[in-house]
């Protein structure tokens, strides 16, 4: 039993997730004539709504921790990633709009890809090297001085809890690029929704967001550094059972 109820709440709640889904896309396309805040503040209600269902029927809650530290002003937020929680609760909760960088075969998933179309996000295709970075550039620019903020995962792909992928410098490139700070964040999220897992686990997830730090006068490798040193060590912090070095301390 104590298998099975996991598995049935997690069945539940993605089969409401497409349910809702494929009612909320269609609403989406709806407003699409209003003004930008608008039709993002109408999309983002799905976003809170699906992490108010994983609450209530998953059990995973969750607490921000450094909310000051979120500026009012222009920002690029870098992430930890570790599951699909923090794209969705990251969309709606933020104060401001958020510009996603991702791969463009996103906006081919029916319903779904439909829906993030019609927000400025900056979708890149992979395959063009420096191109792809160049164009991340010139949108990211443009999105920033229209006041949203750009998101992105350095790491690049979801990684298990415990673990460290590489830090790849796009991020601190664009900071560079644009002069614009970086507010790095710490999460834990993997170990509610693990990766490439059906299983939802009930649990508190806690997001930490640490104070801003100023590209003036560095390279991307040096920026790209100081933020990976602070999630890396904050990480340590909030999950210290998935470091044994920091476990056995």
């Amino acid at each position: 039993m104590s298998r099975i109820l996991p598995f049935l709440r997690s069945l539940l709640y993605m089969t409401i997730m497409v349910i809702v889904t494929l009612i909320w896309a269609p609403i989406c396309l709806l407003v699409a004539p209003l003004p930008y805040n608008q039709r993002y503040f109408v999309t983002s209600r799905w976003n809170l709504f699906m992490v108010w269902l994983s609450k209530a029927l998953c059990g995973i809650h969750y607490e921000v921790r450094g909310e000051e530290n979120l500026p009012d002003a222009p920002a690029i937020l870098l992430s930890k990633h570790q599951s699909a929680w923090e794209t969705i609760f990251f969309l709606w909760y933020m104060p401001r709009p958020l510009v996603y960088v991702f791969k463009r075969e996103l906006l081919y998933i029916p319903f779904f890809g439909w829906a993030l179309g019609l927000l400025r996000m900056v979708p890149i295709d992979r395959n063009k090297g420096r191109d792809a970075f160049a164009q991340v550039v010139v949108q990211g620019r443009r999105r920033l001085a229209d006041g949203q903020w750009i998101i992105m995962f350095p790491e690049g792909t979801r990684i298990a809890p415990g673990q460290k992928g590489k830090y790849k410098i796009g991020g601190a490139r664009l900071a560079i690029e644009t002069q614009t700070q970086v507010i790095p964040i710490a999460m834990n999220s993997g170990d509610c929704w693990p990766k490439n897992s059906f299983i939802k686990k009930p649990g508190v997830i806690t997001i930490s967001i640490g104070k801003p730090i100023s590209p003036e006068g560095k390279d991307s490798a040096t920026l790209m550094h100081e933020v990976e040193n602070w999630i890396e060590s904050e990480m340590r912090v909030i999950s210290p059972h998935a470091y044994p070095e920091t476990r056995d301390k």
